[in-house]
């Protein structure tokens, strides 16, 4: 299609998930409740990191970084389910959009990292116990966590560059549920093989492949380590301190593949927003469900604070009788 014939439209229509009014409503309220749960755990672990001195380590140091991280993905994608429902309003400007898509993917790069920056955490943890505060002090934590951050966002300029180059579209209806890189590349009429060729290339080098290969050659370490261990004990210990770490790194890492790493000419987009929704609501419930809240370091910290809001409160009760 020439360009030249189709008009740059100054707003897209997202499709969302269903055009049934009660299945909407079914998919508006598991939303929600997801959405609320992602929420209220990751900003409990947060509060928790911040709040008790027993969770300042590299460890949670890592994890609040992650909370972070999955509160922010899952309200840029979530959102537009939640407020077109209520409001009725599922429009959305070309700017908003374009923004949408560089933050979502800078930051899925920089959670891709932080999870590479905590195999490591895990590998000095096993495999060099004695030197691990040494190694992992306030200051290298400190030191990866930002290079996490400014390298995902960093990574994907590039990414938004060539979305403010496309200028017309062929429609303005996205078939999604929020702006996502592919439906929106689908809709262009402009040339964006350069822009395909950048996000297919430096998405699977630098933003995924970097970080799994730091990831897997930290689990070969670990692995070796824990299979040196002698007692069933200690080598059933030292792997349940990285299974959590391992289900959320497959979780993500396997949506990611599914929806972004193929030809945006083979993806089926009615099917792909299904695994889109999957990366967006399941995989930040994963951090407060699975990696931390089953923790007996989070639980005893969740225990210290509710003895302290309960001394606290007897005893303003006894200062006011």
């Amino acid at each position: 299609m020439d360009p030249r014939n189709v008009s740059a439209p100054t707003y897209f229509i997202i499709t969302g998930l269903s055009d049934e009014s009660l299945l909407q409503f079914l998919v508006f309220l598991l939303i929600l409740l997801i959405y609320l749960a992602t929420l209220g755990g990751n900003l409990t672990i947060l509060l928790l990191v911040c709040l008790d001195h027993h969770l300042h380590t590299p460890m949670y140091f890592f994890l609040a970084n992650l909370s972070i991280l999955d509160i922010s993905c899952s309200t840029i994608t979530l959102h537009k389910i939640l407020t077109s429902f209520i409001s009725g309003d599922n429009t959305v400007s070309i700017l908003e959009c374009r923004v949408q898509i560089f933050a979502f993917l800078s930051l899925t790069c920089v959670e891709l990292l932080v999870l590479a920056a905590m195999g490591y955490d895990r590998y000095v943890a096993i495999c060099n116990p004695l030197h691990y505060y040494v190694v992992m002090s306030p200051k290298i934590c400190t030191l990866l966590a930002s290079l996490c951050w400014i390298f995902g966002f960093l990574e994907n300029i590039p990414t938004l560059w060539g979305l403010f180059k496309v200028m017309c579209y062929e429609s303005n209806k996205i078939d999604h549920f929020f702006c996502d890189l592919v439906p929106v590349l689908k809709l262009s009429c402009s040339d964006t093989t350069f822009l395909q060729l950048y996000v297919l290339i430096a998405g699977l080098c630098a933003c995924t492949f970097t970080p799994f290969a730091l990831t897997f050659i930290s689990y070969i370490f670990i692995i070796s380590t824990i299979l040196s261990i002698r007692s069933s004990s200690g080598r059933r210990k030292a792997f349940l301190t990285c299974f959590s770490h391992l289900t959320v790194v497959f979780c993500l890492y396997a949506s990611l593949v599914i929806q972004y790493l193929r030809p945006t000419s083979s993806i089926n987009l009615h099917s792909n927003k299904y695994f889109s929704l999957f990366n967006a609501a399941a995989v930040p419930l994963l951090n407060p469900l699975i990696y931390s809240l089953k923790n007996k370091d989070v639980k005893a910290a969740v225990r210290r604070r509710l003895r302290l809001v309960v001394s606290n409160h007897s005893q303003g009760c006894n200062e006011e009788t």
